[in-house]
């Protein structure tokens, strides 16, 4: 058994402190047990579950792993402090603010011999599932994937790069390394804005994520997807999942810890999250010049 704490009860802290108390049958997640969460609230208890504090966390040999669901801009201090003190951490994407801390990190973990595992569950959704299959195969000519959304505190959630990130992993995993050509972000006083990135892929064909926020505005994603043999301008529809994806992040978390998960596969999943993240400072860096 691995005793876990989550720390930060937000809406993702809460459903990981949901699943935690509720494994699948028969998964891997039932080797994980809950010991507590840690909240800057004075809470108590939170669904039966008792706060802890921030020091009893690190400091007790019982809490083997940390689930860290706190303000992005908290989560690279949150890695930083459970690796030292020799713990396992789960964290919510962006896993930092920097390209700079995300490598740091990985190599900080390398070195402690924990598990660094970053939740990705923009890719275990059915709606990408069910995308991906009908890209499969397919030769790109051209792409655009524009996501909307309400506003975000920039201060707590980082660069729009870095907060958008989940759109950054899908065309990776869809399309593969990727080069960043050209950003830029529009703003307004009514808390509009849109960053526009431009990227090629390693055939040298176009792509554009578009990432647009503002009050009011519904939150979705659109594809506009130009293949040789070709358009695909809607995302196919998808079945609802018979397990959600923070279970399956959960169950694969889980699984790293069990040693179940191969080098080969640990190596990519790693190399893909440092390549998004080396994307969205690029994106940074051409918005601030």
């Amino acid at each position: 058994m691995f005793g876990a704490v989550v720390v930060g009860i937000g809406i993702a802290g809460s459903v990981r402190i949901r699943d935690l108390l509720n494994p699948m049958q028969s998964s891997p997640s039932e080797n994980l047990k809950l010991l507590g969460f840690v909240s800057r609230r004075d809470l108590g208890q939170y669904n039966g579950v008792k706060q802890v504090s921030l020091d009893e966390a690190l400091q007790n040999c019982e809490v083997d792993a940390a689930f860290i669901c706190t303000d992005n801009q908290n989560h690279e201090q949150s890695i930083r402090s459970f690796l030292e003190a020799g713990k396992h951490v789960l964290v919510e994407y962006p896993m930092a603010l920097s390209a700079q801390a995300a490598h740091e990190l990985f190599q900080l973990a390398d070195q402690k011999g924990k598990v660094l595992h970053v939740e990705h569950i923009e890719l275990l959704t059915e709606e990408f599932n069910q995308l991906k299959k009908e890209v499969a195969g397919k030769e790109l000519v051209e792409g655009v994937l524009h996501f909307t959304g309400g506003p975000l505190d920039e201060q707590k959630s980082g660069f729009p790069s870095f907060s958008g990130i989940a759109r950054i992993t899908w065309l990776v995993d869809l399309f593969g390394s990727l080069s960043v050509t050209s950003a830029k972000r529009e703003e307004n006083e009514e808390k509009y804005c849109k960053l526009t990135a431009n990227f090629t892929t390693a055939d040298n064909r176009p792509l554009t994520w578009i990432e647009e926020r503002a009050p009011g505005l519904k939150r979705e994603k659109k594809v506009n997807f130009t293949f040789k043999s070709g358009k695909l301008d809607t995302l196919p529809p998808a079945p609802r999942a018979a397990v959600g994806p923070f279970m399956q992040d959960q169950n694969l978390f889980a699984r790293k810890l069990l040693g179940q998960v191969s080098k080969e596969d640990l190596a990519a999943e790693k190399k893909r999250i440092l390549h998004c993240i080396d994307l969205a400072e690029k994106i940074k860096q051409y918005c601030q010049h």
